[in-house]
């Protein structure tokens, strides 16, 4: 018969009236026919598939409003799966159906129920042989005693599920055995249904109401399109491997599914069958998730609201955008670097430059009266950014787009050990399961082993719980709405955790703790009332490309001694910092995306010790990068660029290591150092930060933001379950904290670019601090301001130049060296100081305004500097100054700059002025002299070859450089003798 012969439509609806033996012979007529059967995959195969007593939507429970793929493959991969108890026989392989055929032969079925020949279920065992059916005829059936299974046997209920009830407690002691369709409810003696300890059980669409099923290995399972409830739960101990599909468990008082104790090494005949199903979902799985797109997306979930940026394609990041975004210009209205600044007024030559004369000004400014001073040590910062260079080697601007996030599969070619576990078996499969509103989900002790695939877990205390050197493979499953944390490993747990959805959770998305050492990529960890990933007392772990955002605290918080690898992550929109190094928390953070977040970008306090490496942070409603209290860290290589606030703020009392980051384009302070409690300070914070009411509160003033505040009694201290939990037993001691990393002393900022932020670096602190080598350049006021300083700053080999006003401002009663610096080309004094200290080997030129001026009552040595202003004094000492100026080499500026190269006030008989060199101009006002900085070239000098990160020269931790003189400062200056390094 041609299929041309009718219309295809008419076709369809004959062959829909076809039962399904019919349908397969007809598949078998040619290949058109074939086609044509197979088209009917949304009528005839979607009818027969809902209409099997013993099977369900092949999405229930978790999803039965989603459609499958194919209606005739899940029909196909049910009747797969109900045939798994009869593969028990030896393989023949002359003839695998000869098997089956013998089977049937001697099969019979046994009638249970009122009025049939058996009345009991006993009694139809008894008597039963290999393989025979059981049929239960609607009633509840009870026994008095344990009812033991010698012989292979399927026990069927008959007419609709809850028609036939069992109250009766099941050994099985044979190899394989059915049962299908009955409700389990536990005896009067015992909550346990059924037990295996070596054979294979299956369970197809039945109901546990209260129940317990345990299996214990070298015994297994499967249980397929099930209903626990009310309590009951699966209880697997030792198993090899067991699969749970498309089950629903609710209502449990402890856990649903309960994996403890090793998988034992022999091994029952189910296993190679239960591995073949697992790998064949699981292929099907990794189909699926090629066909995404490679954005990190997670489709498929139901009622999930996408965030506007979590995509991880990359992103523009310029100016422009960035004033969109905030609704103005990148220069904060209002800020205190326009209203509050007395330390960077204006000079009056800048005004005067600015004024009436302004003309004339910019004309002489072109002539070759300026000494060039580009080739100085650190101008390759400078140079174009080439494609995949290393950060010392990038221009000045910020990135122009942020890095992608791997995708699973790059993300296990990489990794051999998390390839290895996502193609792991062993243990207890549970896949396309739901778990909903009861206390636990799945629970792992003891070198326990579980593989969850594609499950949602939903209103539980907590979903997954992993301890006691567990290991579990979690695969594309839901997990939400718990009421404590969503994940939990602790007790030296391991495993994979991949392109899961983990979200509204009431503690942490993901918790670990006490030695836990996870793997966790892909995943989407978001808004959760509390943090996205919290590790803590010891907990380890590799947390690496994942999407976390919108959690209410920190996305990732590390606390109490707590050391992961926190790797390539896109973390946004958190409404509070984006990762937070609490209470001696450690870490290795690199090369993640941090940004809009409402705190700090990075908060490091109370101990906090991470090593925070080559991060983009940006785009931030507050700082970039904090230091509290007691922090420490080395901070390198990071961008830091558009945070409304500062790009790092540092509280005087930490001890972090900055070095070779670019903190760009941040509205307030490129860097800035606070005292611990300021006043003043405080002030000025919270009157700058318009939309962080009710976020920080009163807790945000003295300790920036209180997460110490908050965290005390917060989620670290809290158990899954919400109880106290004793932390003296997990903390290092601070001999093995910090013997891997070489200690400092005095606070270090090193080799950074700081440029187009509001001020450069701020100082206002009570303790030491070494800032050597960086390039300060192009802020919109001073380069360098030093507020308050009661012990030594030192500001050495850097490069201080084009800022918008004063190059370096030193305050009263402040203590600052300054030496081998290049400070060039800003548009007040190059160097205003008013503290005590010494102004060492400096080159100060172009400044619009005096290249030094000394004012107050310091205590000030000004030595082997080379000055050239532009239109003020060279060197000016106003006011009662004591100290010394001398050796000194200063260049006539501007051709017509009235003022004096070298000026003293005439009151002024305390400070002594000897062996100063002025250079002016000749008579010919047309050649000026070709001045240039020689012996040594302009400064600073070259300190390691461009383009090299810091954490090639290790010895640069401290002051190290290639070339060093030694140099005794005299006891006039800091009230003794010191020994200082200098270029």
């Amino acid at each position: 018969m041609e299929v041309g012969s009718l219309p295809v439509e008419l076709w369809r609806v004959i062959l829909a009236y076809l039962p399904l033996p019919d349908l397969g012979r007809c598949c078998q007529v040619c290949r058109a026919w074939r086609e044509l059967v197979l088209s009917l995959d949304n009528t005839r195969w979607r009818q027969l598939c809902l209409g099997c007593p013993e099977c369900k939507h092949p999405n229930w429970p978790s999803r039965p409003h989603l459609e499958p793929t194919s209606w005739r493959e899940a029909l196909k991969q049910h009747a797969l799966a109900t045939r798994t108890w009869t593969q028990n026989g030896p393989d023949l392989q002359s003839s695998t159906c000869l098997l089956f055929f013998r089977r049937r032969k001697d099969r019979r079925v046994l009638h249970v129920g009122a009025g049939y020949e058996f009345e009991t279920l006993r009694s139809a065992l008894g008597v039963a042989g290999p393989y025979d059916r059981v049929v239960l005829h609607p009633g509840v059936y009870e026994e008095q005693a344990e009812v033991v299974l010698k012989v292979p046997v399927e026990l069927i209920g008959l007419g609709q599920l809850g028609e036939v009830a069992l109250l009766i407690c099941i050994e099985q002691q044979c190899p394989t055995a059915r049962l299908c369709n009955l409700v389990f409810m536990p005896p009067w003696f015992s909550t346990v249904v059924y037990k295996t300890s070596w054979g294979h059980v299956q369970f197809d669409n039945c109901n546990f109401e209260g129940a317990q099923l345990q299996v214990r290995g070298p015994g297994t399972c499967q249980a397929r399109f099930c209903s626990f409830s009310q309590g009951s739960s699966a209880h697997l101990m030792s198993v090899v491997l067991s699969l749970l599909d498309s089950c629903d468990f609710s209502g449990s008082d402890t856990a649903s599914v309960i994996v403890e104790g090793p998988p034992v090494s022999e091994r029952n005949w189910a296993c190679k069958h239960l591995t073949a199903l697992s790998r064949a979902f699981s292929s099907c799985s990794v189909t699926e998730n090629k066909d995404r797109p490679q954005s990190g997306q997670l489709a498929g979930f139901t009622g999930e609201r996408h965030p506007p940026s979590a995509d991880s394609k990359n992103e523009d990041v310029n100016k422009e955008d960035w004033q969109q975004r905030t609704g103005g210009d990148a220069v904060c209205q209002g800020t205190v670097i326009e209203d509050c600044w007395s330390d960077c007024d204006r000079s009056e030559e800048e005004e005067g430059a600015d004024g009436g004369g302004c003309n004339d000004a910019k004309n002489t400014l072109k002539m070759d009266y300026k000494i060039p001073c580009d080739n100085h040590g650190l101008s390759h910062l400078f140079k174009p950014r080439k494609a995949g260079s290393p950060p010392l080697a990038t221009s000045l601007d910020p990135p122009s787009a942020t890095p992608d996030l791997l995708t699973l599969q790059q993300e296990l070619d990489r990794d051999p050990e998390a390839q290895m576990l996502a193609v792991s078996t062993l243990g207890c499969i549970i896949r396309r399961c739901l778990f909903r509103e009861g206390k636990g989900g799945v629970h792992l002790s003891n070198y326990g082993q579980a593989r969850l695939e594609g499950n949602v877990f939903r209103g539980l205390n907590y979903a997954v719980r992993c301890i006691q050197n567990s290991t579990m493979v979690m695969l594309r499953n839901e997990v939400c709405d718990c009421r404590a944390s969503g994940v939990f490993l602790r007790l030296s747990a391991q495993g994979l955790i991949a392109e899961n959805n983990i979200h509204s959770n009431g503690e942490a998305g993901v918790d670990i703790r006490k030695g836990a050492n996870p793997i966790i990529v892909c995943n989407k960890i978001h808004s959760g009332l509390r943090s996205g990933v919290v590790v803590l007392g010891n907990g380890k772990g590799s947390v690496r490309s994942n999407q976390i955002y919108n959690n209410k605290e920190a996305g990732v918080y590390i606390l109490f001694s707590g050391n992961p690898h926190v790797s390539g992550n896109h973390i946004f929109q958190g409404q509070a910092a984006g990762i937070a190094i609490n209470e001696n928390g450690r870490g290795m953070i690199t090369d993640n995306v941090i940004k809009e977040n409402q705190w700090g970008g990075v908060d490091i306090r109370r101990g906090g010790d991470p090593v925070l490496r080559n991060n983009f942070i940006c785009h931030g409603y507050s700082d970039g990068v904090v230091v509290g209290e007691r922090g420490r860290g080395l901070i390198e290589g990071n961008h830091v660029y558009y945070n409304k606030g500062c790009g790092v703020w540092v509280m005087s009392s930490s001890l972090p290591q900055l070095l070779c980051n670019f903190i760009t384009h941040n509205c307030m302070y490129g860097l800035a150092v606070f005292c611990r409690k300021d006043p003043e300070n405080i002030e000025v914070r919270e009157g700058n930060w318009p939309r962080q009411e009710g976020i920080g509160g009163e807790a945000g003033s003295g300790e920036r933001r209180g997460l110490e505040g908050d965290g005390r009694d917060g989620q670290e201290n809290l158990n899954e379950e919400g109880e106290l939990f004793g932390w003296e037993s997990d903390l290092d001691s601070e001999d093995e904290r910090h013997s891997a990393r070489r200690s400092i002393s005095v606070a270090l900022v090193e080799s950074n670019c700081i440029n187009d932020n509001g001020v450069g670096l701020y100082v206002k602190s009570s303790e030491p601090l070494n800032v050597f080598a960086n390039l300060i350049h192009g802020n919109r006021s001073s380069g360098i301001t030093v507020l308050q300083s009661s012990q030594l700053t030192r500001l050495v080999t850097n490069c201080i130049q084009h800022n918008g006003r004063g190059g370096v401002v030193v305050e009263r009663d402040c203590r600052v060296e300054l030496r081998g610096n290049g400070i060039y080309r800003n548009s007040g004094h190059g160097v205003s100081f008013s503290g005590s200290g010494q102004i060492a080997e400096n080159d100060v030129v172009g400044n619009r305004g005096s290249g030094i001026q000394v004012s107050g009552s310091s205590d000030i040595k000004v030595l082997r500097n080379r000055v050239q202003p532009a239109m003020g004094y060279g060197i000016a000492v106003l006011g009662p100054v004591k100290g010394i100026v001398h050796d000194n080499l200063l260049y006539q500026g501007h051709p017509g700059n009235k003022k004096t190269l070298l000026h003293i006030d005439l009151d002024n008989g305390s400070c002594t002025l000897r062996q100063n060199c002025v250079l002016q101009h000749n008579n010919s006002f047309t050649s000026p002299p070709p001045w240039i900085l020689e012996n040594p070239p302009p400064r600073p000098l070259s300190i390691s070859p461009s383009g090299l990160s810091s954490s090639q020269f290790p010895s640069r931790l401290g002051i190290s450089m290639t070339t060093r003189i030694s140099a005794t400062v005299e006891s006039g200056c800091h009230s003794g003798s010191m020994f200082c390094s200098i270029l």
